[in-house]
């Protein structure tokens, strides 16, 4: 019966996608039923069998050891913040940047980053029936995290359409970064985490186009790149810079590294600006709301709200309550919060089911919480303009539900296949 109700739950889930789809008519539904079967056949073989964990685990270490070196960087300037048994967010998450952008950018300068967004893309077009951008940006915050993965996407940001970066920023609440993974695997089971990497970007494939179906033209899916000529699969993009009109197509190569370096900064400061003030101002909800009745939190209400889907999962009642808190909590502050909680319990099946455990953990993966579109719109202000900021502003509420649907869905499909 409650493989039956899990079933039901998915359905569930992809059917409130397609209530809130702010195009029905435009659905790629074979996009959308060729990626849900390559999620059960992910699914199965992640659960089942461990060379494809290790194959995901492979390339997660693979960026681990670029943002370890980046560490390398930032102890010369702040020993304290990193030789430390804890790094802080800003420190472990945000000043990574400081060396990730850039070489990406000089990736993306000589041409070898648009190179490989052209052909990994249309590969992942061809199975999924996305834009070629999108589906390299799916492979790319698989592991590289959302903020990173946008800011050495910038190029292609500022040429795409408003709706398509809305559907960027909508997938990028679904991601982790590589230097999170470690730190989870040590809080909750490993092999459900990388588990949940893929998981997420699937199903951030399907509830996005779902949500914001999106109809692109062969001459809109390009890929960008600086300086040079068009081609049919491959436009190049001007930069115009507003304070400099007379910079030419394709700057210097120190001189731009500099822009690059500076950019890389003002995108830090931008985003832990923002990230303080979401998460400072839901905890002033909360604490008004405890004036009125001290049980009453953003936690518990959201807690509240998300009990019928907890059940969904293939819960009983009592499991279902547990989960749907953590739901909650997690949403409200971050999965690091119900991770240290469940943590000295999470492996004891006296407490959590395998079931339970799985889904649980997949659920907590990711970075689908209030400071997270924080630091969505916070990057897209250093990126994009502001027409398309401001259009990102105003759906706010498909950032947070696309991030809550996709944690359910691949928590629901995980589920699927652990009882």
């Amino acid at each position: 019966m409650y493989l039956l109700v899990n079933i039901i739950g998915v359905l569930v889930f992809l059917g409130i996608a397609f209530l809130f789809s702010k195009d029905h008519k435009h659905v790629n539904w074979r996009s959308v039923l060729i990626v849900l079967v390559l999620n059960l056949v992910v699914a199965y073989l992640l659960t089942n069998f461990s060379l494809g964990r290790d194959l995901v685990k492979s390339v997660a270490e693979g960026f681990q050891w670029l943002v370890n070196v980046s560490y390398t960087g930032i102890a010369f300037a702040f020993p304290d913040w990193v030789h430390v048994k804890q790094m802080n967010f800003f420190t472990a998450a945000l000043m990574p940047i400081l060396m990730i952008v850039p070489l990406f950018d000089i990736l993306t300068y000589f041409g070898i980053m648009p190179f490989c967004i052209k052909w990994i893309g249309r590969g992942m077009a061809f199975v999924t029936g996305q834009p070629k951008f999108e589906s390299f940006y799916a492979v790319e915050m698989m592991f590289l995290g959302n903020t990173e993965a946008m800011a050495v996407s910038s190029l292609q940001l500022k040429n795409i359409s408003a709706k398509r970066v809305l559907t960027i920023s909508m997938m990028s609440m679904s991601c982790i970064t590589a230097a999170m993974v470690g730190a989870y695997a040590q809080m909750v089971p490993g092999q459900y985490v990388l588990t949940a990497i893929p998981l997420n970007i699937l199903n951030a494939i399907i509830i996005t186009n779902l949500l914001n179906p999106v109809q692109v033209t062969p001459d809109e899916d390009v890929i960008y790149q600086f300086g040079g000529s068009s081609t049919a699969d491959e436009q190049i993009a001007e930069e115009t810079v507003d304070d400099r009109p007379e910079k030419p197509h394709k700057e210097p190569f120190f001189s731009f590294l500099g822009d690059s370096i500076l950019g890389a900064g003002k995108l830090i400061l931008i985003i832990v600006a923002n990230v303080i003030a979401f998460v400072a101002l839901a905890a002033l909800i909360s604490k008004l709301l405890g004036l009125i009745n001290p049980w009453l939190s953003l936690e518990h209400i959201l807690g509240t709200i998300m009990f019928p889907f907890a059940w969904l999962m293939g819960l009983d009642v009592n499991h279902a309550f547990q989960f749907a808190q953590y739901m909650g909590t997690k949403l409200v502050t971050n999965e690091f919060v119900v991770m240290g909680e469940i943590a000295p319990h999470i492996n004891n099946h006296h407490f959590f089911s395998p079931h339970y455990q799985a889904q649980l953990t997949v659920f907590l993966t990711s970075f689908a919480n209030f400071s997270t579109v924080g630091m969505i719109v916070g990057c897209l202000k250093g990126i994009v303009s502001r027409e398309k900021n401001d259009f990102i502003s105003k759906n706010i509420v498909y950032l947070f539900l696309s991030g809550i649907l996709v944690s359910l869905m691949s928590a629901g499909i995980v589920g699927l296949f652990v009882w």
